[in-house]
């Protein structure tokens, strides 16, 4: 009989070992994009992620028969759970196909939540909404963004074994970028007129960080209702605009300003890099900054990350005028195809503005959650 252990990380180099599970799990697959390490690190390590201020968290390993083979993180975001309820989160979840092994993984956070005072877990989440989340349930054939979780088709089926249940689900469509919707063109241009807004592009990175502060506040207006959506802190802002900002291409990147230069809206991308981050296996260096670099200048897909509408600005339409730029930027550097960002299937809102362009579905992930 196969004999399953469960252990705890306790030190870096369990936490490496953590970190490079999922390269021996999914090696050869064509369609898992590996995490660049040093990025890993900093997010899991409890003395750099700001996100520890709020947040309690513990990283378990399994064992079958002395070969590594699962791994999972448990998450309790307090800030989450002051507007939720009281949720441990599981995130971080790779494991061999054997439901003993994902059962122990799952039981060890269950365990851990329990001894906390928490009645439900839910995930995959981890400890904000710009971690992955959601468990891919459809496109297990497509290529995902860098943003996103890919894992096998076994993992849901065997969580649905497990007594988990769909919470919520997000959609990405691909788009195709040939031409800006009429439709969309002249609700933009009316938004404009009526409104006296603008949608800015700027060509330097620390315009972009001028403004990033000021995004990050209309994410959290605008998100704060979606489902299990965890209020950013200012440290968490700051360290994001410091990771994130220093590489984006200003020209890709879209701000909707009022009459008082204040931000009302905003949209994110940036060329697909999981090709890239696949060719770098990892590391940045010694030369996987090339394949990055050549990523962001030779592409003919971009990827959606970010988007957002103040809701004092929402149902107004504001949404129409920077997909109009940002489509239109895209148009004139070439580029064939733009995934959309992962949003909720619930939020229709965000969901329907994609009806007006050429597009398909592409991918879909879904949160589980059971009782404890």
């Amino acid at each position: 009989m196969s004999m399953i252990e469960i252990k705890r990380v306790e030190s870096k180099k369990d936490l490496k070992a953590f970190i490079r599970f999922p390269e021996t799990l999914y090696k050869g697959n064509a369609y898992w994009v590996p995490p660049l390490e040093f990025d890993e690190m900093n997010v899991l390590s409890k003395d750099v992620n700001p996100a520890f201020d709020h947040c309690e968290a513990e990283y378990w390993l399994a064992y079958k028969d002395g070969v590594l083979a699962g791994r999972v993180a448990g998450i309790i975001n307090k800030v989450a759970n002051e507007k939720w309820g009281d949720k441990v989160r599981f995130g971080w979840l790779d494991f061999i196909e054997d439901i003993d092994v994902l059962r122990a993984l799952i039981d060890k956070v269950i365990e851990w939540g329990l001894s906390k005072g928490m009645k439900t877990i839910q995930g995959p989440l981890g400890f904000n909404d710009m971690d992955k989340e959601g468990l891919l349930v459809d496109g297990f054939d497509k290529m995902p963004t860098i943003a996103n979780i890919y894992n096998y088709p076994y993992y849901p089926t065997m969580l649905e074994q497990l007594g988990f249940n769909k919470d919520e689900d997000w959609v990405q469509y691909r788009i195709k970028v040939a031409e800006i919707p009429e439709k969309v063109k002249v609700v933009s241009e009316g938004i404009a007129q009526r409104y006296n807004v603008r949608a800015v592009f700027f060509d330097k990175k620390k315009d972009l960080k001028k403004y990033g502060k000021a995004m990050f506040h209309v994410l959290n207006e605008a998100f704060k209702d979606l489902y299990g959506y965890a209020t950013l802190s200012d440290k968490e802002i700051d360290s994001l605009i410091k990771t994130y900002f220093s590489f984006v291409d200003p020209k890709y990147v879209c701000f909707v300003l009022d009459e008082h230069d204040d931000v009302v809206a905003f949209g994110v991308s940036m060329p697909t890099l999981s090709k890239a981050f696949q060719k770098a296996k990892g590391k940045v260096l010694p030369f996987g900054f090339v394949h990055i670099l050549k990523a962001l200048h030779e592409n003919d897909t971009i990827d959606l990350y970010l988007n957002g509408v103040h809701p004092d600005w929402q149902k107004r339409g504001i949404h129409a005028l920077y997909y109009t730029k940002m489509t239109q930027a895209y148009i004139d550097n070439g580029f064939k195809y733009a995934i959309t960002n992962p949003q909720l299937e619930s939020n229709t809102n965000a969901v329907r503005i994609w009806r007006n362009y050429e597009q398909e579905p592409y991918i879909r992930r879904r949160c589980y959650s059971k009782g404890i």
